[in-house]
């Protein structure tokens, strides 16, 4: 197998710990809070639409619970808010799962002995709940560890007097592994967590969990698309050495529904032309995925399969206001095949979605994935996919 080292990076600065957010930075929990409060809100004739997910992502429990009630001119109180939605969470523990690169992440800084601690704004008991689902394979043994057992320090919001924005938190956790604050790396999704890794006098990633706001996070050392993307050589942490031939190889999924009409510009304006799918009723995977740059093959039911390389996102070029797939099949076709099933099946990762200051650069750049995808497909690790009977099987 041809594995490719990290590219160099330059170091931002030398870093002896890391310490991670838990909800929306390792744990999908996004998604539950806008179904629980969806619920929630009808009983009161109220519409949860998600909009206000960015008024309560990061702060505690009684601040996120009172910014609910007073935006939505609810007759309970903040208690008795807090009160119901308990267990209706609770329920809701078993079914988040990690966001992509969580595990990685964990796996590879526990193999190379980093300490990590995390800090979180929820209290000390849901977290325990929350990461007791989740376990990470390592490399140097034949069992499961579970992330609880991978932290060398675990702190909940209602251990300390003021949660996020406050440095508190995150003061307390180097307290307890014996480090100075300026040699720990905090991570981040929210801004009240990158706001209170900076007045700790931290180094902070961050990784918003909010779509098309990076230009938010300007206290950040660095803003990344997603944990996939983070390079811990930057920081002078152990690469990772899972990258093979410029891209990374992922568990794969899969996707699928008959090709519909887009934008009209894949051929007219970028002169590649891509089959999109309906996002009608992939709400929850498409929240799973970060957008970016992925690649697989793909599976027409009347014509075969063939290479493909992909982007998800909202394509900051034109500015999409809704989350889109858009697979470019890399054969040239005679005809279009609007309605014609077809099923995706995706093996790996090449970029973060990125904005480009023209469109001969996008083109150039799309132009560069694909050569990256075709070459890729080629390699005995992905190309054993196409064979995948997800490709071949008719609605």
């Amino acid at each position: 197998m041809i594995r490719k080292m990290s590219t160099a990076q330059p170091l931002k600065k030398l870093v002896s710990c890391v310490i991670l957010d838990l909800d929306g930075t390792l744990l999908n929990t996004d998604g539950i809070v806008s179904d629980v409060l969806r619920v929630y809100l009808g009983k009161y004739g109220k519409q949860w639409d998600g909009r206000e997910i960015k008024k309560i992502v990061g702060k505690t429990p009684l601040e996120a619970a009172s910014a609910v009630v007073e935006d939505y001119e609810l007759s309970c109180t903040t208690s008795e808010l807090l009160s119901e939605i308990a267990p209706m969470f609770s329920n809701q523990w078993c079914n988040i799962k990690a966001l992509p690169g969580a595990n990685r992440l964990i796996k590879h800084l526990s193999g190379h002995r980093v300490p990590m601690a995390l800090a979180s704004n929820s209290p000390r008991e849901n977290i325990e709940t929350k990461i007791s689902y989740h376990q990470a394979l390592f490399a140097y043994c034949i069992s499961y560890a579970g992330w609880k057992e991978s932290f060398s320090v675990i702190i909940g919001g209602d251990e300390v007097r003021l949660g996020k924005p406050s440095p508190e938190i995150f003061l307390e956790v180097a307290k307890r592994l014996n480090v100075d604050p300026s040699s720990c790396l905090v991570i981040e999704d929210s801004l009240p967590g990158v706001t209170a890794g900076r007045a700790a006098g931290m180094e902070v990633v961050a990784v918003p969990s909010i779509p098309k706001q990076p230009h938010l996070y300007t206290l950040a050392d660095e803003v990344i698309n997603s944990l996939l993307d983070l390079r811990p050589e930057k920081w002078g942490l152990p690469p990772f050495q899972d990258w093979i031939k410029d891209t990374l190889p992922l568990e794969p999924w899969h996707i699928g529904g008959p090709v519909v009409k887009g934008f009209g510009r894949g051929s007219k304006v970028l002169g590649i032309p891509t089959a999109n799918l309906s996002t009608e009723g992939y709400g929850s995977l498409l929240s799973e995925h970060p957008s970016g740059v992925y690649f697989g093959w793909a599976g027409l039911s009347k014509r075969g399969v063939f290479k493909m390389v992909m982007s998800i996102g909202w394509n900051p070029y034109f500015n999409n206001t809704e989350k889109t797939i858009e697979p470019w099949l890399l054969h040239n076709f005679d005809e279009d095949f609007y309605g014609e099933e077809l099923r995706l099946i995706i093996v790996g990762y090449i970029r973060p979605e990125a904005n480009f200051s023209s469109l001969q650069s996008l083109i150039e750049k799309i132009h560069h994935d694909r050569k990256v995808a075709e070459e890729a497909l080629d390699l005995p690790l992905f190309s054993k996919y196409k064979d995948d009977p997800y490709l071949k099987s008719s609605t």
